[in-house]
Order: C-alpha cells, then structure tokens, then sequence
C-alpha cells in the first residue's frame, strides 16, 4: 500500500478508513487486517536525530561531541549502532521522535522532515498507518527558536491553574500547526529532596497543588489537540540521596498519599492521553515492570484509557541496569506485561523479540493486541487513519507559525512576573519606593545577572540542544537582568560584573565585582542555577546536588559584597531552593526567582523597581542551611519542626511553604464554619475575609490547610487541601469560601484502603503554611468510611465581594 506525495491525492481506502464507524470499530477492522508483526511495529518508535546528525539548514554545523547527552545514555545507544527508519518501518511504526527537537532546523525544515519521515513511514509498510510524532514541551515547545516559558516550579510559584493552562494551550496550538500529536509534559511528580536536579522539572513539594497545576497543563495542552503525557510515573523524585535514577525506599502508603495523588487527579479529571513510566524502582520493583502500577491502578483503579509510553530507554534499562531482564528482549516482554504500551525513543525491547516470543508460545498475543489496541485507538481519534490525512496536510499551518509570537511572549512575561517570589523586601525593595533616596549609580554582579541561559530550564531548546551548536546562539531574544535593570532604571548608571562562574571555583573575578559594589549606592547581587543535563549544570536532568549550599563559590562572593559596606538585594535565580540562612538578615532585599523563562529578566527587574507587585508562593520551602534540610513542609510531628529538642538538628526552614511577601498588605479574619459537626460522608463550608490593608493593588493566595488531630496512623502536621489567588485593589474586601467534602480527608489506612476517620480535624486558613490566623475544628461523626476511586479530589473554591455576588 503506498501514498502519493501530492497532498490532493486521496490514499487508497479501507474499511478502517470510514469515519462514519465508531472508533472501537474501527479499531478492529484494523486489528484483524494486521499480522503479528504488524501490530508489533505499531508499539516502536524510531528516533532519526539520536546521533543529532540530521541536517541543521543553512548555515549548518557540526554538533560538538563532547556535548552533553539529551536523554540517559544516548551516546552508548547511538553508538550501539540504529537501523535506516525504512528498515524500522517495513512493517509499520508507532512513534517519530523529535523531529523538531533534536537539532536547529527552523520551522520550514522541521515540517519538510516530518513529512519526509512520515511518507518513509507509510510508503515502506503494507497498510500505511502514519506514525505519532512527539516531542518535549516541559517549558514550551522545545524547538529551535520557540519561546521559552517559566519552568514548571516556576508555574508552581504561581498558584494559578488558569494562567497554566493558558501556557500550555499556546504550546498545545504552536505544535499542532507542526504536525506534533503528543507532547511528554508535565512532570508531577512531588518534590522530596532539594538536591534532586529535576526540582525544577516538578510544580513543588505538595500533592495538591501539583495535582492543580498539572491537570491544568493537561488540560491547556489537550485543548488544542496534543496529547498530554504525565511524568514519571512513579516514585521518581523520591529517590535515596535524591540521585539521578536512585531506587526510592518508599512504603506504599506514602506513595499512595503523596505521589499518586497528582497523576490520579490528572488522569481522571484532566483525562489525560498518555502517562509515562519513572525510570526508577520503589522498593526493588522498577515502574516499567509492575503491573499493579501500571494496570491495576492506572487502568483498573482509575480507569485510564490512554497509552502508556516508556522513558527513554527504560525497558533495555530493566535488563542493563535493573538486571531484572537477560536482554532487551526479555525486558521487552517485561515490559509489555506490565502495561508499557509504547517504548521511546527508539525500538530495542518492543522488536523481533516479541515476535518470536509469541511465535514460540512464550508470550500471549493478547498482550501485543492489548497494547496496539490502545495505540490504534488513538491515531484513529487523532485523525490519522481518515481518509483524507496526508503528511503534507498535517503541517498544513506550518507557514503560519511563528514560534517565538508576540502573543506567547507575553503569556510568558504574564507567568513570569506572576512567579517571582518577594521573600524580603528589607530596606531596599521597591527601588523606586516613594520613600527611597536616589539612587545614581546600581552595580549588578552575579553569574546569573547577565547570562539569559540562567533563567531557562534544562529542557529549554537553548539548554537542552545548542550546547551542541555553539555557533548557533540562543535562536530567540533573551533580555538578561542586567539589560532590564538598565531599561528599568533609565536615570541610573548600571555597571555589571560577573564575579564567578556559577558551578566552578575561580574567584579572580571578586575583586572586580567588590570594586563595583563599593562604587555604588546598591548592589544586586543575581546568583543561583545553569541548568544543564547530567553534569553539564547544576540543576536539571542529572544534576543533582550534594547539598543546598549556592553552587561553586557563590556563597562566597555574597558573604563578601554582604560585607562590602554598600547595600546588596540578593536575587536568586534557580531550579532549586538554596540555604539562605546567611544572607538573610544581612541583605537590603531577598527575592527568589524559580527560572522564569525568557522574559524572566523584565520580571525581576519588574519587581525589584516595585513596577509588577510580587505575587509569587513558594511552591517549595526555603533552607536556613545547606545539609539538606528542612524536608518538605508535608511532614509528621517527628519529622519537621514540631520535633525541636530531639535532634541537634533543626530542620525549620526560612520561609515555609506557601510564603511570598509582597508590597502591600493582607489581612485574613472572620473564619466561618457551615458546620461544626458532620458525618464522614458529608461537606463543610469553610469562610474567610481577606482585605487588601495596604495602598496598592496586589495578589494574595488564601490557603486552606487540614490537620487530622488523632489518626489510626501517623499523619501530616497539615496539608494543602485548596487555594484561590486573588487580586485586591486596596480597601477592598472579599468572601473567600472553601467548600470541602469529607473526601478531602481521606488517607491510606492501616490496611492500605482508604478511608474516612471519625473525629476531629483542625481547619487552618492563611497567607502560607506557617501563617495561619484562622483556626477552627470541624468534628466527623460516623463509622469508618472507605473512599473509592470516585471520590472528591478538589477543593472548589467561590470568591465573592463581602457580601455581594460570587465570581
């Protein structure tokens, strides 16, 4: 069967092409026409840019060899030698990997490729079913010259679903005019370790709010029809040491309470079209290779429907680094048992091997029906297998795509002025205060105050790729602290001095940075994260931490300007939170900024002038010391600050979960209760006042906390149980009201059911986990009630005018 190249040729047709037949029928027409090896083909992929020696357009270059890897591994897998796509197609194939984000094609090339590698596809293959193209989009869509937003903690800062889901619909619309049909974001996974490089690939340390934000993503992304696929599934970040690909020592209630919560809620209420498996195992049983994982919760549990694609590489890794498999075959079928419907990047374990397994009688073909079934489901609801599909008119609005808009521009400007986190306005925030002196002369020192990779993520394209082209820049406009210091502050004299390298030891720029720190009426110092892959950085994918002291000799070249005599607002600049325990208290001001993405720097200088008011949370705490504490704010009496006195340890943070300062002020009174009294399967209204007491316009995040006062096992001191952002202009007022059912409350028991417990739970509503004015208790009445799958998941949220109308 073969496809004509003219885009208004129609293909031959057969009975799986009639869109006037219900999906699942279609599905099995399509089913019974195929052979083993056919249907086999369809859960492979193949990934053309693996030795990244595509053709990069005009003024092609050469990648670097020595340049970092983009994925676990993939020197060793490229090296390993990869068939030609017409060889790994003769039968079919399921996936085309990264197309666009594997070199610097501009948009032009990158949909030439792709209709090149999908006519490989259907003109090498006897039925011609097209291949799903995918690509990353963990901060936008991660091709050459496309726009750059915040990273995912950086969404967390944010405390706002509906802005996240705005971002991710404008990445959804940019790769579908590409002929992309599934995107590998987002990760919610829940932070546990600050060191752990991938903090800033997650939305923060709580399961609620990364369950929000996620779903949101979800949601925005599948808007505009791309697949969403959640990341990774499951136990990842909570690895021993938080090392890269660690094995996690986790009981099974913590993963039911804490991990799973965001991907249920994703899958559920988001109905996600793809989830991802974690490289990692939980108590010695990889992810990829469990079948309660990936079948009985996620399918049988939470009725999931989608597919379930591998990590890159993960199934040869069951058998070369698990060593649960001989081979890559007998990984393949591991694999595959357990639920892993598509392998990615490329087919090692999902080849020839389950053929001939199944051939011999070692494997049931039901389960490679099971798998292509889910695969098939999808391209026919994607439109691939209409009559009427062709490559060329699957990048049909490629001519009218513009990757870098204005338009996403000031989505990511909105997100980024709406994640940075005021920790300390101290004497010098705002700069332009009515009330502060003139300033003449600013000096701006730091490794990340004029370098804009700093404020980008790992799987940003000029993070992620071009350290491999070094020749080809950043491909978009990426206006540094500095450059926007000085656009900010027009009347003064802005001098700029590097410092030291943000990862290595060298300090013969102190001296430099001292001197233009002591010229001056203000210093901003601007320190914190490169991120890179897997050593190349120090944040990101590999690159974890040994502790959470600022990286290389940045602590040091603070502790220095701190005692410079000039004042100094410190801006850190990070995927992860630092110990600012020293620089706090010595410093003018202290602002986090979670890299916020290519109009990151307007943000901060925003900011710092008092031009945006802050209103950024912080999604994870921030340490007093470096020795990898405080744990997450989510903690027992015996694990977080309540255990003063017990260890020599203190592991109270410097500014808890949930905390973010701002130039004008808040006040949360009046807690309201529908209800003192109710019964294990019921609801509770939970109001609050919150008035804006200041004189400027600002953002507040009103958060409800929970506190199950006598457990049957040990429980969180509290926990996030819902939020609202809400904007005030000063003097007015509102009516936050919190309406909770009694699902809320659930946790793991004893017997690892879930359940509902008679007695009291403390209500707790505030400005952040530490700041908690409004205290009330609410009794639950009844028996012991087990919680299935349906329960209630979400806090809804009304706000109201005091007294008026909800909105």
């Amino acid at each position: 069967m073969t496809t004509a190249h003219d885009p208004g040729t129609a293909r031959p047709t057969a009975a799986w092409h009639d869109t006037a037949l219900p999906v699942p029928e279609r599905v099995e027409l399509l089913l019974a026409a195929m052979t083993v090896e056919e249907k086999v083909a369809q859960l492979g992929s193949r990934w053309v840019g693996n030795d990244m020696q595509v053709a990069v357009g005009e003024g092609a270059q050469e990648p670097d060899p020595e340049a970092m890897n983009v994925a676990p591994m993939q020197d060793v897998f490229a090296a390993s030698g990869t068939v030609p796509l017409e060889e790994a197609s003769r039968h079919g194939l399921g996936h085309l990997t990264r197309v666009y984000g594997s070199a610097p094609v501009t948009v032009a090339e990158g949909a030439a490729e792709v209709v090149r590698q999908q006519h490989v596809v259907l003109d090498n293959s006897r039925l011609g079913i097209p291949a799903l193209v995918h690509e990353e989009c963990l901060t936008g869509f991660t091709a050459f010259r496309a726009t750059v937003y915040p990273a995912a903690i950086a969404w967390g800062a944010t405390f706002d679903p509906d802005l996240v889901e705005r971002m991710a619909a404008a990445i959804g619309r940019d790769m579908a005019a590409l002929g992309v049909h599934q995107g590998l974001s987002p990760v919610v996974d829940v932070v546990r370790d600050y060191r752990w490089g991938r903090v800033e690939e997650t939305i923060g340390e709580d399961p609620y709010l990364v369950a929000m934000l996620g779903t949101a993503y979800v949601r925005g992304l599948q808007s505009a029809g791309v697949l969403a696929t959640l990341k990774h599934f499951a136990g990842y970040s909570a690895s021993r040491a938080a090392r890269n690909h660690g094995p996690v020592s986790m009981g099974r209630r913590e993963l039911l309470d804490v991990i799973l919560p965001p991907f249920e809620t994703a899958v559920t209420l988001g109905r996600v079209g793809s989830v991802m498996n974690s490289y990692a195992d939980v108590d010695g049983i990889p992810a990829g290779s469990d079948p309660w994982l990936l079948t009985d919760v996620l399918r049988g549990e939470w009725g999931f429907t989608g597919t379930v694609v591998s990590d890159y590489w993960a199934v040869p890794f069951l058998a070369s680094m698990h060593r649960i498999g001989a081979d890559a075959d007998e990984a393949g079928a591991l694999g595959l048992a357990a639920g892993i419907d598509i392998e990615l990047p490329d087919t090692l374990g999902f080849g020839s091997g389950l053929v001939e397994r199944v051939r011999r009688g070692e494997l049931p073909e039901e389960l490679i029906d099971r798998a292509a079934r889910r695969a098939l489901t999808q391209k026919v609801e994607l439109g691939l297998l209409d009559p009427d599909w062709t490559p060329e008119r699957s990048v049909a609005g490629a001519d009218a795509v513009e990757l870098d808009s204005a338009a996403n521009r000031a989505l990511a400007r909105e997100l980024a002025e709406r994640s940075v986190v005021l920790l300390d306005a101290g004497t010098a925030l705002p700069l332009l205060g009515k009330d502060r002196p003139q300033l003449r002369r600013v000096a701006v020192v730091g490794p990340c105050a004029d370098d804009g990779r700093t404020m980008m993520g790992c799987y940003s394209f000029p993070n992620h790729v071009l350290p491999r082209y070094p020749g080809r820049g950043l491909g978009i406009e990426v206006p540094t602290i500095v450059q926007a210091i000085r656009d900010e502050l027009p009347d003064v004299e802005v001098v700029a001095e590097q410092g030291c390298a943000v990862q290595d030891s060298d300090r013969s720029g102190f001296a430099a940075a001292l001197e233009a720190a002591r010229g001056a009426d203000l210093c901003v110092a601007v320190v914190g994260d490169l991120a890179g892959l897997f050593g190349h950085g120090t944040s990101g994918e590999g690159c974890d931490a040994d502790d959470l002291r600022l990286p290389g000799v940045q602590a040091d070249l603070l502790d220095e300007l701190l005692d410079s005599g000039t004042p100094v607002v410190v801006v850190v600049v990070s995927g992860r939170p630092y110990a600012l325990g020293d620089v706090h208290g010595r410093a003018a001001g202290l602002v986090q900024a979670f890299m916020p993405g290519e109009e990151g720097g307007a943000a901060v200088a925003g900011v710092l002038s008092g031009r945006v008011q802050a209103g950024g949370k912080l999604p994870v705490q921030i340490p007093r010391r470096p020795g990898g504490q405080p744990s997450t704010y989510l903690q027992p009496p015996l694990g977080g600050p309540e255990s003063a006195g017990i260890s020599s340890v203190d592991s109270a943070p410097l500014f808890p979960f949930g905390f973010g300062a701002s130039y004008t002020t808040f006040e949360v009174d009046d807690l309201r209760l529908s209800a003192v009294e109710v019964p294990t399967d019921g609801e509770f209204s939970v109001s609050v006042r919150l008035r804006n007491t200041g004189d400027r316009e600002g953002d507040e995040v009103v958060q409800l906390y929970l506190h199950d006062v006598l457990a049957s096992v040990v429980r969180p001191v509290k926990q996030l149980t819902g939020f609202r952002r809400v904007r005030l202009s000063p003097g007015e007022a509102v009516d936050v009201r919190f309406d909770v059912h009694t699902d809320r409350t659930a946790f793991t028991g004893r017997d690892l059911r879930r359940i509902v417990e008679p007695g009291d739970v403390d209500v707790l509503v505030g400005t952040s986990s530490a700041d908690l004015p409004c205290r009330g208790t609410v009794r639950l009445t009844g028996p012991v009630r087990i919680v299935g799958a349906d329960r209630r998941l979400i806090t809804e949220v009304n706000v109201q005018p005091a007294g008026g109308a909800g909105r």
